[in-house]
């Protein structure tokens, strides 16, 4: 069928344009670790094809565009051929500050016909602490710089915007840099879009795809038990642990409701709303076969948060952290419901956390900002035992390379390997986490801001949890979530956690 034809050409052109943003980003997070997603939306707003880039970035696109289209339509903003829009306000994008959100409508003669997005994670953008996600944040505006949507681009001509990024983003040479790799991706995209115009009855097919993915899905949702299923999880703040419950109904569609999760709290790890839409629907995904991931899947997936929660927050409110570490733990929670549903397929916790590092300062007289995620032990499986040092969940990234690294920031690592024995036990073992060191060459701010160093992650039918995560600096333990100064040849040593094991294993066995 031709539309089967389209659906997949939609698909590589999302996926083009994030092999063009990649090559084009200056900074190592972009280039090196591929912290950016892009996707394909069609005039409604709806998701046609995304590429398999970061899962909080990509379920978030479906709150975000809907909310920058409202907004633009709302403060009478009218957009023409050439344009762009700059945004990166969480509570319209759906994420956090640190994603910087480019959207870019598509004509094909005079008409508009769709509209791009993508989103990259910019290293700094502004904020008291170097990497702009702060720990210590009680405000949105502790983090960085807020932008609402802007035209970065009228009729293919920049426009003042940019000098806002340049003189308050801390590496302006990575932030602009960045931001043209985004611009030159949408450029890209634009063109094989109108390509596709030019070959397809591209509106139709779309409509067609968008439809078919939707009847495969409940197809194969006709199949899972109904019924409700709850699990609770925690985060760890200060001595409290916060919980994020879930009651996850199966019927016609999949619906999530948070009621009894913790209230917001004066702190970075509050998750928007797009960001528990994101860990939710990825989970869903996660169960479903070949199935493309479009409006046709996300119209299955239904969230109720309360507004004032840890899940759905109220503006102002800080939420740094809620994109990185409430989301792993969103997602483990709902796989944790999933797990009775599925008896045989969900796997055990995974590390649960993105073990954000965060760092910089000045160096003969030019600052520099340096940012990282490092993985961690995948759950144990129902099969068989869990991979060692990898990103999961809602993290999809890279590491970044120690060459890379030691060439562009006053960084000497010292360490770098499997932190062996730390996945949970079981008839089927969790993964290992990593152990990742490394001195500082001058003075140096350093923030961590990561989770999983009181409850290890959680076993499945008798495994064990997998091992705490652990930070040292020269031998000095530090909690999960922290900023501090380092001197000149302080070491600090990060240890991620493992996954939690699967089964119980069988007495007498190693």
């Amino acid at each position: 069928m031709k539309w089967e034809v389209l659906n997949k050409a939609t698909v590589y052109v999302a996926e083009e344009m994030g092999v063009a943003l990649k090559r084009s980003a200056l900074s190592p997070n972009i280039r090196e670790r591929m912290d950016h997603s892009c996707a394909v939306v069609d005039t409604q707003g709806r998701i046609v094809a995304q590429a398999e880039h970061i899962p909080v970035h990509l379920g978030s696109f479906r709150i975000g565009v809907r909310n920058v289209l409202s907004y633009m339509e709302r403060e009478g903003i009218d957009l023409e051929e050439g344009d762009s829009v700059l945004f990166n306000d969480p509570y319209i994008s759906g994420t956090h500050l640190n994603d910087v959100g480019v959207l870019t409508p598509v004509f094909v003669r005079g008409r508009l016909v769709a509209y791009l997005v993508n989103k990259a994670h910019h290293v700094d953008v502004g904020g008291p602490v170097p990497g702009s996600i702060n720990p210590s944040a009680t405000t949105l505006f502790e983090e960085g710089v807020v932008i609402p949507p802007t035209l970065v681009e009228r009729k293919g001509s920049p426009t003042d915007i940019i000098k806002v990024v340049k003189e308050n983003f801390k590496v302006p040479e990575y932030s602009l840099g960045d931001l043209n790799a985004q611009l030159a991706s949408s450029r890209i995209g634009a063109e094989r879009v109108r390509q596709l115009f030019d070959k397809f009855n591209v509106t139709e097919g779309w409509e067609e795809s968008i439809r078919y993915t939707e009847r495969l899905v409940r197809k194969e949702m006709e199949g899972w038990k109904r019924g409700s299923y709850e699990a609770e999880d925690y985060l760890e703040w200060d001595d409290d642990l916060l919980k994020i419950k879930v009651k996850l109904t199966i019927g016609d569609k999949v619906v999530a409701d948070f009621s009894g999760s913790s209230p917001q709290i004066e702190g970075p790890l509050n998750a928007v709303l797009g960001v528990t839409y994101s860990s939710v629907s990825f989970a869903v995904r996660s169960m479903l076969g070949d199935v493309q991931t479009n409006e046709g899947f996300y119209s299955n997936v239904e969230v109720i948060a309360e507004e004032g929660t840890l899940v759905n927050p109220r503006k102002p409110a800080a939420v740094g952290g809620g994109n990185v570490e409430t989301s792993q733990r969103i997602a483990d929670v709902t796989f944790l419901a999933l797990s009775k549903v599925f008896h045989e397929r969900v796997p055990a916790a995974p590390h649960g956390t993105m073990m954000n590092v965060m760092m910089g300062g000045v160096v003969n007289g030019k600052y520099w900002s340096y940012y990282e995620t490092v993985g961690g032990g995948s759950g144990a499986r129902p099969n068989g035992d869990g991979e060692s040092a990898v990103h999961v969940n809602m993290s999809n990234t890279l590491n970044t390379p120690i060459e890379i690294a030691e060439r562009q920031f006053p960084i000497l690592f010292t360490k770098y390997l499997i932190r062996e024995g730390s996945g949970g036990d079981g008839k089927y073992k969790g993964g290992d986490g990593i152990v990742r060191g490394f001195k500082v060459l001058y003075p140096t701010k350093l923030s961590i801001l990561a989770d999983r160093f009181k409850v290890g992650p959680w076993g499945l039918n008798g495994g064990e949890r997998g091992k705490t995560g652990r930070v040292t600096i020269s031998g000095k333990e530090m909690p999960s979530k922290f900023t501090t100064t380092l001197k000149a040849g302080d070491e600090v040593i990060v240890e991620t956690p493992g996954g939690g094991g699967y089964g119980k294993k069988k007495k007498g066995k190693e």
